[in-house]
């Protein structure tokens, strides 16, 4: 689990419906590391490549702790050990749809209720595994165009690496990068037919998946550890 530039701790859906639909969307498996073929979707305003280009390095996905370089003096075994050491004492969260939202310029799919839950289980891994995240750099904490954060979120970045921890959580499973506003309405129709197989089905939530991003810039899926039933 060596030679990657940074980790971060997802939720990724194990095979089924919203898993295969995210590999053909997006355009990406990062539980294989492969690419997969997008067939021409009728109805977009661009090729669908290049609405996903964005969220396509990631895979279909759910951020727990954002991507972070390991702190001097910790590799990924320890990082990994201190994952299995937290299972057991997470709970699982069970969300009994998901829907499809605007956030800011982009679509994703949301919680339809229960969103606290998976917030406070984020809150968690947070928490318990911040001490394996190196400092921001000066150029990561500019990505962040801290300019435009809110003051409390301009102290999250400064404190735990990621302006939208706690408070500012918000569970979702990014579908398409920015897109112009005269665009969004269009993509948002066309999703909105393919989803509908995918939708009203409930979601566990009853893993970590540890994600390394690896020299292409594409982040993998390393293993899916069990989040403790009892």
């Amino acid at each position: 689990m060596e030679g990657f530039s940074r980790y971060a701790i997802y939720w990724t859906p194990e095979d089924g419906p919203l898993a295969r639909f995210g590999r053909g969307w997006l355009g990406w498996d990062p539980q294989t590391g492969e690419p997969v073929p997008q067939p021409p979707v009728a109805g977009l305003p661009r090729d669908v490549a290049l609405i996903t280009q964005a969220p396509r390095k990631y895979g279909l996905h759910g951020t727990l702790k954002a991507p972070f370089r390991l702190a001097e003096g910790v590799d990924v075994t320890d990082l990994h050990a201190a994952i299995v050491a937290l299972c057991p004492y997470l709970a699982p969260v069970t969300l009994p749809a998901l829907k499809l939202e605007r956030i800011g310029g982009f679509l994703a799919l949301v919680p339809a209720a229960n969103g606290a839950a998976v917030a406070e289980l984020a809150s968690e891994v947070v928490r318990a595994l911040d001490g394996f995240r190196a400092p921001l750099s000066e150029a990561e904490i500019a990505r962040r165009r801290p300019e435009r954060l809110s003051p409390r979120q301009r102290g999250h970045l400064s404190d735990w690496g990621y302006p939208y921890v706690f408070e500012d959580y918000r569970f979702h499973l990014t579908l398409t990068g920015e897109l112009p506003e005269a665009e969004l309405a269009e993509v948002e129709a066309v999703l909105d037919l393919l989803l509908q197989p995918v939708l009203d089905e409930p979601l566990r939530i009853g893993s970590l998946c540890l994600f390394a991003e690896a020299a292409d810039g594409r982040f993998r899926m390393l293993e899916r550890l069990a989040i403790a039933t009892s």
